[in-house]
């Protein structure tokens, strides 16, 4: 039995301490969590054996670390983050979010999967190297960020400024998931996004319906048309040129995607909970989630929403929306092609304007580029399987800012499993993932180093 197995109780306890933390990034009241979060990475770092400090700025603290006692070795860059979303709506956790409780083979609490428990993977890899043999066999730099829900100003404007501290070869990500049980997977491609709210304002104030209604224009009616003349029933978005620099999967991707062991039934039924599914009906389905563009609406406020009736017209309306990019869009230009979208869509007698909140560029990797077939090969041999290469149609805005400023590939070796529920009441991580995750990262610094 190696350390990595005789320790598994031991990082089971540690990874429950670091979930208790209610570390949520965007309710300020959390302020003093995500400093004991990012706090308790550091003590965890140090415990190690690595230098660590809390980098302060005008966001939540970054938590560096280094080991780079290997000359002539490749250097990885380990990024990950301590923040979490709000588990609301609480009265449909069956335990509660930040109590962490072991269920079968799975435990449950915010933040188990995304990203706390694969953040934690990283960390205990490097630790039990450490321990075992007193050194690493490469390299590594520790940048373990608390805003990654929330946008990451902070993350953003210090990797910007520091790319010689952050020197690395590549950089190392757990924050993906795997195409199915059992199956390893590396994710090597990535959508971007940019996250937007519609204002959209008619009168002064609030009007009865009564007296004006007829005659005053109606924000929120205005920004329901707005919507539909930017994303038809079919799901294609009628942005003008939005489409133009969207570059398709190769023959080879398409092919490999068509080999994944998937039922689509259970993904709409079980997985999703879902009728059916919906979008572009001329585009397969992975192409849909993981290589076109998307336009979603996430929140409507506007007018009275409480029990009963009041006939209002409000005065002004406000919708969160976002569009995921693909490989080949950028995001200055996207977020130029929905505000010309708007200008032009808005009706008359209200006034719409778009106010940017977050974006991200999208991302691809070459899967062959060695630092990714490694990885594979490591995953393989603790998984038990050949490695499968998908991408994913969520957005992890550091793995753009790593090659725009660092000029590094982004391995991601994700443990995650699909019905994790990310962002949703019980999420959860698998708890054999997450020892066999240890031992693969840490069977990957190996291999590195040989």
């Amino acid at each position: 039995m190696n350390y990595f197995e005789e320790h598994q109780a031991d990082f089971l306890d540690g990874l429950k301490t670091f979930l208790r933390i209610p570390s949520i990034s965007t309710l300020t009241e959390h302020k003093p969590d995500i400093r004991r979060a990012a706090e308790f990475v550091r003590g965890e770092l140090e415990s190690a054996g690595l230098a660590a400090e809390l980098i302060e700025g005008a966001g939540n603290p970054l938590v560096y670390a280094e080991w780079l006692g290997a000359p002539g070795k490749p250097t990885l860059l380990l990024y990950g983050h301590y923040a979490v979303q709000p588990p609301e709506p609480l009265e449909e956790w069956k335990s509660p979010p930040f109590e962490p409780e072991v269920r079968g083979e799975d435990i449950f609490a915010r933040g188990s999967s995304d990203d706390k428990g694969q953040t934690y993977i990283l960390m205990k890899a490097v630790e039990g190297l450490l321990r075992t043999s007193g050194r690493l066999p490469v390299n590594v730099r520790f940048l373990i960020e608390g805003e990654e829900e929330t946008g990451g100003e902070h993350i953003e404007s210090y990797v910007a400024s520091k790319p010689a501290r952050l020197q690395a070869d590549a950089a190392v990500i757990c924050d993906t998931e795997m195409f199915a049980p059992e199956l390893p997977t590396i994710c090597v491609g990535l959508r971007g996004i940019v996250y937007a709210e519609l204002h959209v304002e008619g009168a002064s104030h609030d009007l009865h319906s009564g007296v004006y209604g007829g005659a005053a224009p109606n924000p929120l009616q205005a920004a329901a048309e707005i919507l539909t003349a930017l994303k038809d029933r079919d799901g294609r978005i009628r942005i003008p040129g939005f489409y133009d620099r969207v570059v398709p999967p190769s023959a080879k991707e398409r092919a490999a995607w068509a080999r994944l062991p998937f039922d689509e039934r259970e993904y709409t039924e079980k997985e999703m909970g879902a009728r059916e599914l919906v979008g572009e009906p001329d585009i397969p389905l992975f192409e849909r989630l993981w290589a076109r563009p998307t336009f979603e609406v996430h929140g409507i406020r506007g007018g009275f929403t409480g029990e009963g009736a009041k006939t209002v017209i409000p005065a002004r309306a406000v919708v969160k929306i976002s569009t995921r990019l693909v490989a080949g869009q950028l995001p200055k230009e996207a977020e130029e092609q929905i505000r010309a979208a708007v200008r032009t869509a808005c009706p008359r007698g209200v006034s719409a304007e778009v106010k940017i909140v977050h974006s991200a560029a999208p991302s691809l990797v070459n899967p062959d580029n060695r630092f990714i077939q490694t990885a594979a090969e490591a995953m393989r041999q603790v998984f038990g399987k050949e490695t499968v290469y998908i991408r994913s149609g969520g957005s992890i805005p550091i793995v753009g800012l790593f090659d725009e400023c660092l000029g590094i590939p982004s391995v991601m070796m994700g443990f995650g499993l699909p019905d994790d529920n990310l962002h949703a009441p019980n999420e959860k991580f698998h708890l054999p993932n997450f020892y066999r995750g240890i031992q693969a990262v840490a069977r990957y610094l190996e291999m590195l180093g040989a």
